[in-house]
């Protein structure tokens, strides 16, 4: 990604595998919203530290434990969002799926309010 506003800043130091935990970057009551008609098990919203922590569980079980991000790249929009654009792997083998992902990041006192997951849905 490529550093250029301090809120892209922020995105780029979290360790996605601690997301959790992480209360230096996240409110309490932040919300990860996820909607995927190919996977409606892992759709909802997804409320607080613990709620993350579920909803990247989740990711991990469906991939069987196989889950990579591999960001493209991120744009700050004004000074409260972020968008940002991944390439995602769940999976392994000839059982993976790869997949684009854009996820759009709210930013509110130097912390992750809100975050809209948004996966590409339809293979091109």
């Amino acid at each position: 990604m490529t550093l250029e506003h301090a809120n892209i800043d922020l995105i780029s130091s979290i360790n996605i595998a601690e997301m959790g935990a992480d209360t230096a970057h996240f409110h309490p009551d932040v919300t990860w919203h996820f909607f995927n008609p190919n996977a409606p098990e892992l759709a909802g919203a997804y409320q607080g530290l613990s709620g993350i922590a579920e909803f990247f569980g989740k990711v991990r079980s469906y991939g069987q434990g196989v889950f990579n991000v591999s960001p493209k790249g991120a744009w700050a929009v004004g000074d409260e969002l972020v968008v940002v654009q991944t390439r995602n792997r769940l999976g392994d083998g000839a059982t993976a799926m790869e997949f684009d992902v854009v996820l759009v990041w709210r930013i509110i006192d130097g912390k992750v309010r809100e975050v809209w997951d948004i996966p590409a849905v339809h293979a091109v």
